[in-house]
C-alpha cells in the first residue's frame, strides 16, 4: 500500500523520497513490487500518500500537468493509456452522444483527463463534481442525467442497469489515431535529473515485476479492487497496466502532447501547450 520510500543519491547522502499513487487496483499492481519489497532497489519503503500534501513523485492526471509543469517533470513510465477504450459516459436512458449537450453530468473532478476529454467532445454541459465511486449511484437515482465513469465503473456499469452513451477512448482514437492518455507519474524537478532517472528506473522495474508475476501482483491489488471479483480486476488491470505503462514511446508522448495542445487551444488548460518528459540516459 502507499507509503514512505527512502532513496539515496550516494552512500553518504541519504534522501527521503515520498511517492504517492492512487488507491486503485491498477496503480497497486504497478507498485506491488515496491510496496512488498520484492525488488532490491534504492527505494525501500512506501508512506501512506494521504498523510502528506508534498510528494517527490506523484501520480497525476495528464490534464493536471500544465498546472504543475514548473515544479514537476513527467516520467516515461507508470502511465495509464486507453487504446480504443477509456472513460465512459452512462445514463439510465439510451441517449445519443449528441444529446449530452446541456445535460447535468456527474464528473470525478475538474482536473481529470476524463473531464478534459469530455469537454473537448462536448463543451456545453453542466458538470456536477463528486467522488468517482458515487457517480453510478447518482445516475441510477437520476440526481444527474448522465455520469462520467473512470476506474472499475467502466466495466460493471451494465450490471447496474445503465446504458453506455459515449466511450471517450473510442472517440479520441477516431479523432487522433492515438491512445487516450489518462494518468502518469511526475517527479519534482528540484530532485535533479540523476535521482529522477533512478526513481524512473525503479518504477519501471516495479511494473515489469508485476507483469512477470501477474498472479501474485493481482492478489495484492485485489485489496484495492472495491466491488470487482478477481476476473474483472484482472481485466481492468490489463486495460491500464501494459506496454504503455512500461514506456510511452514516441506515439505515447505524441498522444500526451496532443491532449495538452487541444486542451490549451480550447481554453480548458493554462498555456503554453508544452510538455516536458524526463530525458532517459
Amino acid at each position: 500500500m502507499p507509503g514512505q520510500q527512502t532513496a539515496s543519491k550516494t552512500e553518504k547522502e541519504p534522501v527521503e523520497i515520498k511517492l504517492a499513487h492512487s488507491p486503485d487496483s491498477d496503480d497497486a499492481f504497478m507498485f506491488y513490487a515496491l510496496a512488498t519489497h520484492k525488488l532490491s532497489t534504492p527505494i525501500q519503503s512506501l508512506n501512506e500518500a494521504a498523510l502528506t500534501e508534498t510528494y517527490d513523485v506523484t501520480a497525476i492526471s495528464f490534464a493536471a500537468y500544465p498546472s504543475l509543469r514548473d515544479k514537476y517533470i513527467l516520467l516515461d513510465c507508470g502511465a495509464s493509456f486507453g487504446e480504443g477504450y477509456g472513460p465512459i459516459v452512462v445514463s439510465t436512458k439510451s441517449l445519443k452522444p449528441q444529446e449530452l449537450a446541456g445535460k447535468r453530468i456527474a464528473v470525478p473532478g475538474l482536473k481529470t483527463s476524463a473531464y478534459l476529454s469530455l469537454k473537448l467532445y462536448e463543451p456545453n454541459f453542466e458538470p456536477v463534481v463528486m467522488s468517482f465511486d458515487k457517480i453510478i449511484d447518482a445516475v441510477q437515482k437520476e440526481v444527474v442525467e448522465a455520469g462520467l465513469l473512470i476506474h472499475e465503473g467502466q466495466l460493471f456499469f451494465p450490471q447496474m442497469g445503465l446504458h453506455r452513451v459515449l466511450d471517450l477512448g473510442i472517440w479520441w482514437q477516431e479523432q487522433t489515431r492515438l491512445p487516450l492518455p489518462l494518468g502518469g507519474n511526475a517527479v519534482r524537478r528540484a530532485l535533479g535529473p540523476e535521482l529522477a532517472r533512478q526513481i524512473s528506473k525503479t518504477i519501471r522495474d516495479s511494473v515489469s515485476y508485476g507483469l512477470e508475476h501477474r498472479e501474485e501482483a493481482l492478489n495484492y491489488a485485489m485489496q484495492f479492487a472495491r466491488e470487482m471479483d478477481t476476473e474483472l480486476a484482472d481485466k481492468f488491470v490489463g486495460m491500464y497496466v501494459n506496454k504503455w505503462t512500461l514506456g510511452y514511446g514516441e506515439r505515447g508522448k505524441q498522444a500526451v502532447k496532443e491532449l495538452i495542445k487541444r486542451g490549451t487551444k480550447a481554453g480548458l488548460l493554462p498555456g503554453p501547450p508544452t510538455v516536458d518528459f524526463l530525458v532517459e540516459e
